[in-house]
């Protein structure tokens, strides 16, 4: 449970500009929309933060794969967007592949859903 501790400051910061982004916007919006306005929240705090930050996936020495994280936090915390009715194991699986493929261990899944949720996840990157 440590490791849902690295970055605590910074996971609060992220975490109070999603109720900001999500008291004023509410719910409804596609997804696009919460991260543009999530990144405008974090950049107004002084935050470095890249929107859709490139990961690639590795097997047996090979490119496999690449997503893109919604934002990356300070090169440490990657955060995921969702703007469903309820988070899902799915969503969750997704956050923490995400980490698996990267060297960040710090996640943070956040759904701008009709009630707002955000949930931690890390990786530390020995178990990697």
């Amino acid at each position: 449970m440590e490791s849902c501790l690295k970055y605590k400051d910074l996971t609060e910061a992220v975490i109070g500009a999603f109720y900001r982004v999500y008291n004023a916007l509410g719910y409804g919006f596609l997804e696009k929309v919460y991260e543009n306005a999530l990144l405008v929240e974090l950049k107004k705090l002084g935050i470095t933060v890249i929107s859709q930050h490139p990961i690639q996936v590795f097997y047996d020495g090979n490119v496999v794969g690449e997503y893109f994280a919604d934002l990356l936090v300070q090169d440490c915390i990657i955060v995921e967007i969702k703007a469903a009715r309820a988070l899902s194991p799915e969503h969750e699986a997704q956050l923490l592949n995400y980490l698996k493929a990267t060297k960040i261990e710090t996640g943070l899944l956040m759904n701008f859903g009709p009630t707002p949720e955000v949930k931690r996840r890390a990786f530390d990157n020995q178990r990697k």
